[in-house]
């Protein structure tokens, strides 16, 4: 075998914020294409089938298990966004000094919960 470096594993590195937004990134997109593109067509659907299909559609989406799904999958969307945000900033070069990138990580990680409580406020209030 050649005598070279290996690669750091898991073990070696310290989780951080940047870690858990890089995941939370690829969960919240991978759950938007598997959760939230099934509903968006059943949606569609829906509306394109008539008002039976709709209430249908409505009712189930209003139940207490249906609000959870989509509060779920606007904090995916919100959060998305945000870590999106903050990727374009590091592929344009910014952001890598450790404290900046932390700060933005857990910025991003907040910005997601907050807009998602605004954005829910929003619609109850209206």
């Amino acid at each position: 075998m050649a005598d070279r470096p290996l690669s750091p594993h898991l073990q070696i590195w310290r989780w951080g914020p940047h870690m858990a937004v890089s995941i939370l990134h690829r969960a919240t997109g991978d759950g938007m294409a598997l959760v939230g593109l099934p509903i968006l067509i059943w949606w569609l659907g829906s509306i394109a089938s008539g008002p039976d299909a709709y209430a249908t559609f409505a009712s189930i989406m209003g139940s207490p298990l249906g609000m959870v799904v989509l509060v779920l999958l606007s904090w995916a969307f919100f959060n998305h966004m945000s870590s999106g945000i903050r990727h374009f900033v590091l592929d344009i070069g910014g952001g890598y000094e450790i404290d900046t990138n932390k700060r933005w990580s857990i910025g991003s990680i907040s910005s997601g919960i907050i807009l998602t409580a605004l954005f829910w406020a929003a619609i109850v209030l209206i």
